[in-house]
């Protein structure tokens, strides 16, 4: 199974998602959140859970316009998407998190199915985070401290000498892991300033008591949509994938949505 976080509109984006969320811009004439299906659907991955906030009927809607391919779609919706973080939408998504592995990404994070398959078979943790590695890391990056193959440290505020890698956006979950984690999610948000913090910071507390494993993609490639100068790079995957990927990005009828 997989959990999309696509409740944000990407104000970093704006123009561009003035009326349209960020899951939903077009690459290569599919919403950005199509691709993303597609490199899960050539991993094998048949149950998708995308949590929505701005624009939810629009990614609802876009969902159902979608060709079949064996994939069920669900939806969830993230009331709290203006007023908290990410962790809002990982909070709506928790009960989902329980009795089944997943993969959890952000909904900006674009990637080749050769990553996917790369990352799934490191993370052998019960909790593990995809990292990438470059030769330096800006202020925006989700820096990783690393201790061997153990995460123990992760946020955007890492010093420079403390930094070893970057997340991707892409966390997998086994066995307890999921539980772990959205025991945690209930602990943190409870907190004062728990609206407003990013869910990888409530993997960087339990780092200090759980072993948080890694899945290292170095050398596979992959992009992140923050910023208009982003596109280029997206669009270049996204043609890529269609290229080497045209059976699984072609198909016939609508899917079945469910909306809770």
């Amino acid at each position: 199974m997989a959990i999309i976080l696509g409740a944000g509109q990407g104000k970093r984006l704006l123009p561009l998602t003035e009326q349209k969320p960020k899951c939903l811009l077009p690459l290569g004439g599919r919403p950005f959140l199509e691709w993303q299906i597609i490199a899960l659907a050539a991993n094998g991955i048949r149950d998708v859970v995308v949590v929505t906030g701005f624009q939810a009927q629009a990614v609802e809607a876009a969902i159902l316009a979608r060709p079949a391919d064996g994939i069920r779609v669900r939806t969830l919706h993230n009331p709290f998407f203006q007023v908290a973080d990410n962790i809002g939408s990982c909070f709506v998504a928790r009960h989902e998190m329980e009795g089944e592995d997943f993969v959890l990404l952000n909904g900006d994070t674009l990637f080749h199915p050769e990553l996917f398959t790369r990352a799934c078979a490191r993370a052998e943790a019960p909790i593990a985070v995809t990292i990438d590695r470059k030769e330096r890391y800006d202020a925006d990056d989700m820096k990783v401290r690393l201790d061997g193959r153990r995460l123990t440290a992760i946020g955007k505020t890492l010093p420079e000498e403390h930094t070893h890698a970057e997340s991707i956006g892409m966390l997998f979950f086994s066995g307890d892991g999921g539980k772990i984690f959205a025991d945690a999610l209930e602990r943190v948000i409870r907190q004062e300033d728990g609206l407003k913090r990013w869910y990888l910071s409530v993997i960087d507390e339990l780092a200090a008591s759980t072993p948080i494993g890694i899945a290292d993609i170095c050398g596979h490639e992959w992009c992140e949509l923050d910023y208009p100068k982003d596109l280029p790079a997206a669009e270049r995957l996204a043609s890529r994938l269609w290229r080497e990927h045209p059976g699984t990005c072609e198909s016939a009828a609508p899917l079945r949505l469910q909306v809770t």
